[in-house]
């Protein structure tokens, strides 16, 4: 199969789709990648690492799509990338469809078969290639937000973890999965006050067991809620509903009752968000102050430290996209039904029911080849 990796474009993001070990591992078993020039720049790899590791260097996106079967990236593709894709091509990538009606019409219109990282499921039913890149926002959200609580960035002028004589930060984290759990290891380890709130008792249970009592938890209920986040000096988003859009959690009314300079971060973005009030953001661009409130909802956040981002998602992402260019999506779907709960679309139709669900699109679930 003819595999290819195009410069991603999307504001600030400099993560790319495969590394030269992938190249080689992909070159070794017959098939050829076109990758295109720069496109590993943005993590410190050169186009001769990828020439030495077997790709062939392109200068155009054009070229990388014109001339391959399967598309590998990392992030949604712009609408311009999508015009480039053809009938029965093959993209694997995020794509947070059910926040993005344009990119899902845009989709359907290419008639390409698109695979989501984020709805490819595992036997013990985890996200495999969602979680590398969860647990990087997670611990991000408390680095983003410690900085932003700086007087000089809006926030209060509140430190984290205090100092002896000093109340340390209130930080409530929406979510104890992934990257709620990442999110909450930083902020313990930065000695902050810290609450997950989640539905799971269960879950609950395991992050106190495994915090050994360092850090509260609490039952999801509105009114939990709507306490602790008004109480809050940062409050993280980190709900996930598995191909869905994020369930508003906190309300403009909330928001309005926190105090001045206190600090959202929205990891959900991607998903729409779980704060009423928020909306996407860029590196370039990455706060905006609600009713004196900072939020930060920058939809690339793993970006902004792309090498490591970037071998953390290649490392987990390189044994599917060898199932497909080994066998082809069609005998690759069959072969893992894990991957094919990835299929987002398909012959210019949506199938995965919870984003046609929210996009209020016609669903039409794939039917694998016996």
């Amino acid at each position: 199969m003819r595999i290819g990796v195009p410069k991603e474009i999307k504001n600030h993001e400099y993560r790319v789709g495969l590394v030269p070990a992938g190249v080689r591992e992909l070159v070794a078993s017959g098939h050829q990648v076109l990758v295109q020039s720069t496109a590993g720049a943005g993590i410190g790899v050169e186009d001769a690492a990828y020439v030495a590791a077997g790709a062939r260097i392109v200068p155009t996106a054009k070229e990388v799509f014109d001339g391959t079967e399967m598309v590998v990236k990392v992030k949604e593709p712009q609408l311009v990338e999508c015009q480039m894709l053809r009938p029965g091509q093959v993209l694997f990538t995020y794509l947070h469809l059910a926040a993005d009606p344009a990119q899902a019409n845009a989709l359907m219109a290419s008639g390409a078969t698109a695979i989501a990282y984020e709805t490819v499921t595992a036997p013990n039913g985890s996200l495999p290639l969602l979680t590398p890149m969860s647990e990087v926002a997670g611990r991000m959200s408390v680095q983003v937000g410690a900085m932003t609580l700086q007087k000089a960035n809006g926030g209060l002028g509140v430190l984290l973890g205090g100092v002896p004589g000093t109340a340390p930060a209130k930080v409530v984290v929406l979510g104890g999965g992934v990257s709620g759990a990442a999110a909450a290891e930083i902020a313990v380890g930065m000695r902050a006050d810290v609450t997950v709130i989640d539905r799971s008792l269960k879950r609950l249970r395991e992050l106190d067991a495994l915090f050994a009592g360092r850090l509260k938890t609490m039952a999801s209920t509105a009114e939990a809620i709507e306490s602790l986040v008004t109480q809050a000096d940062l409050v993280i988003g980190a709900v996930l509903i598995v191909g869905a859009a994020a369930p508003k959690l906190v309300t403009r009314q909330m928001v309005s009752k926190m105090q001045k300079g206190a600090v959202m971060v929205d990891i959900s973005i991607d998903q729409g968000g779980c704060f009423e009030t928020s909306r996407p953001t860029t590196h370039a661009d990455p706060t905006f102050v609600v009713d004196g409130v900072v939020h930060y909802c920058v939809t690339n956040m793993p970006g902004a430290v792309p090498r490591t981002s970037t071998f953390a998602l290649t490392n987990a992402t390189l044994p599917y996209v060898k199932l497909l260019a080994d066998l082809g999506v069609e005998k690759a779907l069959a072969a893992d039904p894990h991957l094919a709960a990835g299929l987002n679309v398909h012959a210019g139709a949506i199938t995965c029911e919870a984003v046609a669900n929210d996009l209020k699109l016609a669903y039409q679930p794939y039917r694998v080849a016996a």
